[in-house]
């Protein structure tokens, strides 16, 4: 913005040439009587209006700059991973075993992890009977959380699907340069999709990417909601989770089971694996910011005041 400050150079010589063609004269046969003649006040006013104008405009582009003043000092080096969260949205996760349901209480402590590693790219992998990458990598976590927020059941064909859930966020990750990893959860057994679980992070650990796979769901049976008229009713369904296969998943790429039966649980699995692999900080940074632009607009309106009031008072021009 503040390249445009050049532009007053040509307006400048704009104002300069229009005034040699424009300022009035008069033919005298000899002007000797006029040297001696007393100036008026406003002969030293006349070119104020512009000059106001003038610093109106730089005022406006420094408010378009954006001055801040800041007191910060800052130490850091930072390396960023790449996370892509595969997560079961089969209707299974509408059971209420955990509170208010598996995908609520997913998504709620899935959202904290993404607070607490802000360095960090991480994308949204969802996954019933298909699979669809629902955000890709981003380090813009605060549209991350505000498409995580629309995750429900009902968007894709019901099943579970984990092989798929795997190769697609594998998809995501296959080309970064950065440690990658997949933290996939679920509360069922593959029963769909055209790519295995075991096939699935065979490909991941091609890719040199660490699978952490979290089961979720309590031991035996669980409570779950059935629609019957206008009301809702429960029913206990059994928990199938297919741990072996889970743990086959992670084992194979180097990473980790881990089976979740409640809230804290859950969120304890989420901390345990945000330990596992940290991203590599040493900061030591403390940064204040304030802007500043609001008397440089003050000060323009200021001048844009005093050159109206000119114009139409004692600088006024008579046709």
């Amino acid at each position: 913005y503040l390249f445009l400050l050049l532009l007053l150079v040509p307006y400048i010589v704009w104002y300069i040439m229009k005034r040699k063609k424009t300022e009035p004269t008069l033919q005298i046969s000899d002007a000797r009587v006029y040297a001696h003649a007393p100036k008026s006040y406003k002969n030293y006013l006349l070119h104020v209006p512009f000059g106001l104008r003038i610093i109106t405009l730089i005022l406006i582009i420094l408010v378009l700059a954006r001055p801040q003043t800041t007191n910060s000092w800052q130490n850091s080096e930072i390396e960023g991973i790449d996370i892509m969260l595969a997560i079961d949205v089969s209707t299974s996760m509408l059971a209420e075993d955990l509170k208010p349901n598996r995908l609520e209480a997913a998504k709620d402590v899935a959202a904290e992890f993404i607070n607490g590693r802000p360095n960090d790219n991480i994308g949204i992998t969802l996954f019933a009977g298909e699979s669809f990458t629902q955000c890709p990598l981003t380090v813009d976590h605060a549209v991350l959380l505000n498409l995580f927020q629309g995750i429900q059941c009902d968007i894709i064909e019901d099943g579970t699907a984990v092989g798929m859930g795997i190769a697609n966020a594998v998809t995501r990750l296959k080309d970064s340069k950065a440690k990658s990893k997949v933290i996939l959860l679920t509360d069922g057994t593959n029963n769909k999709g055209d790519i295995s679980p075991l096939t699935a992070a065979e490909i991941a650990k091609s890719f040199g990417i660490r699978v952490y796979t979290i089961g979720v769901g309590t031991n035996g049976m669980a409570p779950y909601p059935v629609r019957v008229g206008g009301t809702t009713q429960y029913i206990n369904t059994p928990v199938e989770i297919d741990e072996k296969t889970l743990t086959q998943i992670a084992g194979t790429t180097d990473g980790n089971y881990f089976r979740a039966t409640s809230n804290s649980k859950l969120k304890e699995v989420y901390e345990e694996i945000d330990k596992l692999e940290k991203t590599k900080l040493n900061v030591k940074e403390y940064s204040k910011r304030q802007e500043e632009y609001r008397w440089f607009a003050l000060a323009a309106f200021l001048c844009i005041l005093l050159e109206v009031l000119l114009r139409n008072s004692i600088l006024k021009k008579i046709p």
